[in-house]
């Protein structure tokens, strides 16, 4: 049933759609979206269509005698990573793919190939129906309970599976076996933030509402293959569910900003290469994910919030060392050897306010950002110490599980606080990073960039070309941390251009021998930020987990 793959050749996805004559969609795009993301594409066709830019006259299911027989020569020599549908024309054709797919993932652990459904139900531009009560019984019966994700539109998702809120759309079909969800707004206005476009996210990683400023353009055609293609190859890099998701919200703005005029009516979308380049150079910006039902912060704002942040911004240290420690001992060594940012990262409730005293105040001496980690609400009941000295700041710092388990009176709280605190937010991964965007942070942790030991986590090391990534699509500054020991991996990793790197136990735990082991660390001169200017950011992140 299978080849021997060659590791040095770009996954293989399979497309199964139709052929659009005029070029937009179906295996058009597939092929577009493919290309741009790296990956190779082995177009299926399953139906054949009549249609150019105004619509569709006509459209004829291929015979499954010969879609089997593609399919089956496919998997001879060219077995898929991935397996991505779009308009498939029949019930019978539906059946075939479910075979072909449960054939595949036949003795295999992995749950290998992935499956994204595109339940294609109709033309944006109108004409000839694509679809009828078989077909969307037999995408109930043999797809979606096999698909790893499910990209329908509103209009899509409403036939699917019936009238009701996305939310509760999507959570029905994962309870039914469906891996992940994501139905996208395009298609329809939002009265929820006029000018963006909301896509419900539901996966076994993350779920919110993906929100991003929509496109202008009347060249829109082919958006949603791009979109699920994009996810198939992601995947098929090995990327999860939410990080695929992201890469193709990513891809497809991209190609609709690069839409282009062909025909009378609405012209193709156009992926191409560089799409995540960085905004900088001309890619989309990373959308913003919320969590629950709730809008990402900077959307919740009124007036909606058009700054990089909703918190104070945050300035890079001069030496580009972000210190981190457990007890006041050890801040107080810390800024008087000259370091200007230091986080108290103090677990214990015992003893906290001494320590948060004492490290207010010597931050407020020698004029440093004192950043405190989940003790947030004891940061804001402090006392602001007086006098200060300029450069004094206060910040505050959350994982991400502390920024879910807030609640709705906790968040008004914090984001109350915004004219008068920096906050800073971890991301492990693409959607970490969606999410703390939203929420107008005054900088963002990327970690670990090395293999570290302070925390037991499942995430890969990011190493300098995630954390140069992170640094291109991020509007605000970001710091490196994770597994930095020694003023070589500072040096090596200063190269992406953070605005700082942090350091936990390089620094010990003994507050006298602080000032020598800060010394070693300032042997080699770090790169300042911004210092990589205009280089060209890595094309797509690596997997994460």
């Amino acid at each position: 049933m299978s080849a021997a793959v060659n590791p040095m050749a770009p996954p293989i996805i399979w497309c199964i759609g139709g052929l659009d004559t005029a070029g937009g969609a179906g295996l058009s795009a597939d092929q577009r979206a493919a290309e741009a993301m790296g990956v190779h594409a082995c177009p299926v066709a399953a139906c054949l269509t009549a249609q150019h830019s105004r619509g569709v006259s006509m459209v004829q299911p291929v015979d499954t005698t010969m879609l089997d027989a593609q399919l089956l020569a496919l998997a001879q020599d060219m077995p898929p990573v991935a397996i991505k549908t779009g308009l498939l024309g029949s019930a019978a054709a539906i059946h075939t793919v479910a075979c072909w797919v449960d054939a595949l993932r036949q003795g295999r652990a992995d749950g290998l190939p992935a499956l994204v459904v595109d339940p294609v139900l109709s033309a944006s531009a109108g004409g000839a129906a694509f679809s009828d009560e078989a077909i969307v019984a037999a995408y109930r019966t043999h797809l979606l309970p096999r698909a790893t994700v499910i990209t329908p539109n509103r209009a899509e998702a409403a036939v699917l599976a019936g009238a009701d809120t996305l939310p509760a759309v999507a959570q029905g079909w994962r309870q039914q076996g469906v891996g992940a969800v994501l139905i996208t707004g395009g298609d329809t206005p939002c009265t929820a933030a006029e000018g963006w476009c909301l896509d419900w996210m539901d996966t076994p990683q993350a779920q919110g509402w993906l929100c991003a400023p929509r496109v202008d353009t009347p060249h829109h055609h082919g958006t949603g293959c791009t979109l699920a293609s994009g996810v198939a190859a992601a995947l098929a890099l090995g990327h999860v569910a939410a990080d695929a998701i992201v890469l193709a919200n990513l891809l497809t703005r991209h190609a609709l900003m690069h839409g282009h005029p062909a025909g009378q009516g609405a012209g193709p979308v156009k992926a191409r290469a560089g799409f995540a380049a960085g905004p900088a150079l001309g890619s989309a910006p990373m959308p913003w994910l919320g969590w629950g039902a709730d809008l990402p912060w900077r959307l919740q704002a009124s007036p909606l919030h058009d700054g990089p942040g909703l918190f104070q911004p945050f300035t890079p240290p001069h030496d580009g060392l972000y210190g981190i420690v457990a007890t006041a001992d050890m801040a107080e060594a810390a800024m008087q050897a000259g370091m200007r940012c230091v986080q108290l990262r103090h677990k214990a409730r015992n003893g906290l306010e001494a320590h948060l005293t004492r490290c207010l105040n010597a931050a407020a001496r020698h004029g440093a950002t004192l950043i405190v980690n989940d003790h947030w609400r004891a940061a804001l009941a402090h006392p602001v110490p007086t006098p200060v000295q300029a450069g004094y700041a206060l910040g505050l710092h959350l994982g991400q599980e502390d920024l879910l388990a807030l609640s709705a009176d906790d968040q008004a709280l914090l984001r109350g606080q915004g004219h008068r605190v920096q906050l800073g937010l971890s991301s492990h991964s693409l959607w970490e990073l969606a999410r703390a965007l939203g929420c107008g942070p005054s900088l963002i942790a990327c970690g670990p960039v090395q293999a570290t030991t302070t925390k037991h986590m499942p995430w890969q090391p990011q190493g300098r070309h995630n954390l140069s990534w992170w640094v291109a699509h991020s509007p605000v500054p970001v710091v490196g941390i994770g597994g930095l020991l020694t003023a070589a991996d500072l040096q090596h990793m200063s190269g992406a251009g953070a605005a700082a790197l942090c350091v936990v136990r390089a620094l010990g735990q003994d507050p006298t021998e602080l000032p020598a082991r800060l010394a070693a660390l300032r042997t080699l001169r770090l790169q300042p930020h911004g210092a990589q200017g205009a280089q060209r950011a890595p094309a797509l992140p690596h997997p994460v987990l």
